[in-house]
C-alpha cells in the first residue's frame, strides 16, 4: 500500500518559513514523488556512513589548535566556498574533509611552508549544520544537532510523535545522499548526520 508522504509533509511545512519550505521541499523531493519511489534501507545501513566520522560542510564553526603556537589557534567558520581561511597559510579545503583529515592537511601546510618544524594540530568541530524534522511531530522545524545525536533525540526535540506518525520508518534525506531514502527501523538506532533532514510520515491501519 502506498502511503502518501507529500500530504503529510505539506501540512507540516506550512508552519515554516517560506524559504525554509523551499529549500526543504527541494532537499527531500516534495515535488511529486510518490512514496513508492524511495529507496529502502536498514538503519545498520544508514548508520555506517556516520560511524565512518561525519565530513565538515560550509557554515560549521570549527576549533584548530596548533600546540604550542597560540597565534594559530582559534575558531573559524567555514565560508559558502567550504573554505577556511587560516593564518599563515592561507586558504584551505575544509567542506567534505573530516576534522581528522583537515588536521593533517593543515599540520602539512604549516611544515611544508616553513611555519611550524613539527606542528601538532587539533580540529573540533564547534558549531554543527542544524537537522529538520518534519511530518508528524508536534513541533516541526529546525533544531541545532548534537554528537552522536540519534533519530529518537531528534524527534524529542521535535516535541514528540503525533498520535498519527508511523514510527517503524522514517524518510530520511542526507546531505550526502542524492535522493531520500525510507530507512526501515526494526533492528537498530538510527544515528542522525548534522544536516539530516527527518520526514516522519503518517501510519496507516
Amino acid at each position: 500500500m502506498a502511503i502518501n508522504h507529500d500530504t503529510n509533509a505539506k501540512r507540516s511545512l506550512a508552519r515554516l518559513s517560506p524559504a525554509l519550505l523551499l529549500g526543504l521541499a527541494s532537499a527531500i523531493g516534495l515535488t511529486g514523488c510518490a512514496s513508492n519511489d524511495y529507496g529502502t534501507v536498514s538503519a545498520l545501513s544508514a548508520n555506517s556512513a556516520v560511524e565512518r566520522g561525519n565530513t565538515l560542510a560550509a557554515g560549521e564553526t570549527v576549533k584548530v589548535g596548533v600546540f604550542n603556537e597560540p597565534t594559530l589557534t582559534g575558531e573559524f567558520m567555514i565560508g559558502p566556498d567550504g573554505n577556511l581561511a587560516l593564518p599563515l597559510i592561507g586558504v584551505v579545503q575544509a567542506a567534505g574533509q573530516t576534522s581528522t583529515s583537515l588536521a593533517t592537511l593543515i599540520g602539512t601546510r604549516l611544515s611544508e611552508g616553513g611555519y611550524v618544524l613539527d606542528p601538532k594540530v587539533n580540529v573540533e568541530t564547534l558549531a554543527y549544520r542544524p537537522v529538520y524534522v518534519l511530518g508528524e511531530v508536534q513541533k516541526p522545524g529546525e533544531y541545532a544537532y548534537s554528537t552522536d545525536m540519534t533519530l529518537l533525540q531528534a524527534i524529542a526535540k521535535a516535541g514528540g510523535y503525533t498520535p498519527r506518525a508511523a514510527k517503524s520508518y522514517v524518510v530520511l534525506q542526507r546531505p550526502t545522499w542524492a535522493e531520500p531514502k525510507r530507512v526501515e527501523l526494526k533492528e537498530s538506532v538510527l544515528q542522525i548526520a548534522p544536516g539530516d533532514t527527518i520526514m516522519v510520515s503518517e501510519s496507516f491501519f
